[in-house]
């Protein structure tokens, strides 16, 4: 039966809801009560300025492609740990996996989503008919 089958997980989900409740009644019984709110204060300094901080598309940017290439090593890292064993036919799809990835990054360098620096302007590329002459 299927209910028969069920039941630990039912079981499972009830047990975790009661803990959950329960962590979160103590920490309302015994935590702390704070009745003014004033300014915060960490660390024996008072803030000063505004806390919220605006960060440029470019820092954020930059992470993403962090976190895109950083699975590349936990790829090859998985590759060289069974290198042995799928052969020539892994090694060259390794390759054809390094050679997208190398062809993604360069891309992204020529369209200047890696230029931190300030900017400068752009050397307008010559057509095709310019260069015939």
């Amino acid at each position: 039966m299927v209910a028969d089958a069920l039941w630990p997980l039912f079981l499972y989900g009830g047990l975790v809801l009661v803990i959950v409740l329960a962590m979160l009644g103590l920490s309302y019984l015994a935590g702390e009560k704070h009745r003014s709110h004033g300014e915060p204060f960490e660390s024996g300094i008072v803030t000063v300025g505004e806390g919220h901080v605006r960060l440029s598309a470019q820092f954020y940017l930059v992470a993403m492609f962090f976190v895109i290439f950083d699975l590349e090593a936990v790829f090859i890292f998985a590759w060289a740990l069974t290198v042995r064993e799928v052969g020539w036919p892994g090694y060259i799809e390794m390759l054809v996996f390094v050679g997208i990835l190398l062809a993604g990054l360069i891309y992204l360098w020529r369209m200047g989503a890696l230029d931190w620096g300030p900017h400068r302007p752009r050397l307008p590329r010559p057509h095709a008919d310019a260069r015939r002459t």
